[in-house]
């Protein structure tokens, strides 16, 4: 057995072949093992893609590794091929010298026409530069199923697990978490966990009695701080967070919200957890969800929707309406690749400008930004204090990437979260004393530190108030057309998204060299590659300082003193350079973009090279 301190796996086949859940499982004992990884789902927006096609083709990677890293590969070691078009799609991004495993009993002719192939790529040597591994998974698979009596048509949906079993074989998985989820997830179905159980066990005894692979690998535990952990998907970790955040404010949590991909699996976590005090409603449309959501926080609890960038679209009428109300709402934006309907299934994080600025009117509000899917929790939290403490919405931006990627995540203990209830207090009384001495509830008598209104439930005694879109009265609140009080409040408004720079952690700089003049600045998703890509550059002896933003509306108070003192910036996107323009326009620096758009995370090597250009060009100015 040969031992490897990382490797790079992805499963790859029909929509309907069940990749998903065979990567799913491959990452779930490789956690249990003990590997750190980061896993990257990539699957078509069609429920049943044309099968056999490119277009069809679903996949699953993984990264395992015995110490820390930030992304799921740039170029897989490993590729299983479940059919041509899993191939063709896919061969493409191995490194040299990668193991393909093929399911030959796939490449019949109209399979490979299907695929577009004008030949078998198996004798045209295309496949030279890697080691290719023909093994008959489907023919084995239903050898190795009869005896669970099932029907040859359904006994092929088990091939899956025939391939799971093999690779486990060769990375040396422990196989009990398999067949203890087989028995908990089919323990009504008992044909279907025998013939899955037994496929595996046919996948794995085909690896170790077959002698047509040179070894089995492994890749020992990765040395991670000590702690209880678990995996978890970003999706999850927003879900959690949320519960969190309810249970530390000490109010009840409602979610709004309407199924759009990649954001339903917020949704459907949730859902799960009535014990907290969390009420979901699955609304008729995007405008529904947002404005029950608002409702729920009018009636004194912790409103919350989630969505996509089509649904951003839809919302932001209600959003500017909880800005002129001035409740606390938050809003989980999952962004995929557009415009429109665009790709569903993929990512992109092209919604910050629109998170900014895609309302009528003068209508600012905070954004905050995950970095990796365990942070989508902690985010969540920082979003929830916000819009509490601070009556206004905020929108939360995740992505697809985080979203369904997944990664080993520490269970923090709860003593060290913040207690939310303390941000805020519910108007119980008047706060008003008049000329004549009376008392009465004024709805837009700010806080003098945060300039947060009033948060008044209905039906509490004396604190009758108007609400609606039309422009209030600062102070009483009644409805106002006069100029100067509407320009008074756009102004309160806007000071009080601005003063929440004085409430967040300023910039921290990653520059252990503390000379460097190349500032690599990036935010969201990103991170994993930047971070990759740094550690990589300065291993080669290159100065690199990072910076990583969660607070994208207001930036961190020293971000501009930060990116003035380095001679270049470097600014990796996956958009066309929309934090580059902020950075621009509000710090008048020179910065450099990154950008590709192609739905997918950016890669460590483009970020590298990206690194060594401007390097260079610094070296040049130098001369």
């Amino acid at each position: 057995m040969k031992t490897l301190d990382r490797v790079v796996v992805r499963f790859a086949g029909d929509s309907g072949d069940g990749m998903q859940l065979a990567g799913d499982r491959f990452t779930t004992s490789s956690a249990i093992f003990g590997n750190d990884l980061v896993t990257l789902p990539d699957f078509p927006a069609e429920i049943r893609a044309p099968a056999g096609t490119v277009a069809g083709v679903s996949a699953f990677q993984i990264h395992i590794s015995d110490h820390d890293i930030f992304t799921p590969g740039d170029h897989p070691n490993v590729l299983v091929a479940m059919n041509p078009a899993a191939l063709k799609a896919h061969v493409g991004d191995l490194e040299p010298g990668a193991a393909i495993l093929l399911n030959s009993d796939a490449f019949d002719e109209r399979s490979l026409q299907k695929a577009g192939y004008a030949a078998d790529p198996r004798a045209d040597g295309s496949l030279s530069g890697f080691k290719v591994y023909e093994v008959p998974m489907t023919t084995l698979t239903l050898e190795a199923v009869k005896p669970s009596g099932t029907k040859a048509r359904d006994a092929e949906r088990s091939k899956n697990f025939f391939a799971l079993g093999l690779v486990s074989w060769m990375y040396s998985r422990p196989t009990e978490p398999t067949f203890e989820w087989l028995a908990k997830r089919f323990a009504s179905n008992e044909m279907v966990r025998e013939a899955n159980t037994l496929a595996f066990k046919a996948g794995w005894n085909f690896g170790e009695t077959a002698e047509i692979f040179e070894s089995a690998y492994e890749v020992k535990p990765a040395h991670l701080k000590p702690g209880t952990y678990t995996n978890i998907s970003g999706n999850t970790a927003l879900a959690w967070g949320i519960v969190a955040a309810g249970q530390l404010a000490k109010l009840p949590v409602f979610l709004g919200s309407y199924p759009i991909t990649p954001a339903s699996d917020v949704l459907h976590e949730l859902s799960k957890h009535k014990n907290f005090g969390v009420r979901t409603f699955q609304a008729e449309d995007e405008i529904a969800g947002v404005n029950a959501a608002l409702g729920a926080a009018y009636g004194g609890a912790l409103g919350v929707t989630t969505t996509s960038g089509p649904g951003l679209d839809l919302k932001a009428e209600a959003i500017g309406l909880a800005i002129s109300l001035e409740l606390p709402l938050v809003v989980i934006d999952i962004q995929r690749g557009g415009p429109s309907t665009g790709l569903p299934t993929k990512t992109e994080q092209a919604d910050l400008l629109h998170a900014l600025y895609g309302r009528h009117g003068e209508a600012p509000l905070p954004v905050v930004a995950p970095s990796t899917p365990g942070d989508c929790f902690y985010t969540a939290i920082e979003a929830a204090r916000l819009a509490l403490k601070y009556r206004t919405p905020v929108i939360v931006l995740s992505d697809g990437y985080l979203a369904n990627g997944a990664e080993p995540w520490p269970i923090p203990d709860v003593a060290t979260l913040p207690d939310l209830s303390r941000e805020f207090g519910m108007a119980t009384e008047p706060n008003k004393i008049l000329a004549d001495g009376s008392e009465v509830f004024w709805p837009y008598l700010r806080d003098p530190e945060t300039l947060a209104r009033p948060w008044a439930v209905p039906g509490t005694p004396g604190l009758m108030h108007r609400i609606g879109g039309l422009e209030k009265s600062d102070g009483p609140g009644s409805v106002s057309y006069d100029p100067v009080n509407h320009d008074l409040m756009v102004r309160l408004r806007a000071q009080k998204v601005a003063g929440i720079a004085s409430d967040i952690p300023l910039v921290e700089v990653d520059d252990p060299f503390g000379k460097a003049e190349l500032l690599v600045l990036g935010w969201g998703s990103t991170y994993g590659a930047i971070s990759a890509a740094v550690r990589a550059v300065r291993a080669a002896g290159a100065e690199v300082a990072h910076v990583h933003l969660r607070h994208m509306n207001p930036f961190p108070s020293n971000l501009g003193e930060v990116v003035r003192s380095y001679k270049r910036v470097l600014v990796p996107e996956v958009n066309l350079g929309q934090l580059r323009k902020l950075v621009r326009s509000e710090f008048l620096v020179d910065a450099q973009g990154l950008n590709k758009v192609g739905g997918l995370p950016l890669r460590r090597t483009d970020v590298e090279l990206a690194i060594a250009s401007q390097l260079e060009m610094l070296r040049t100015e130098g001369r």
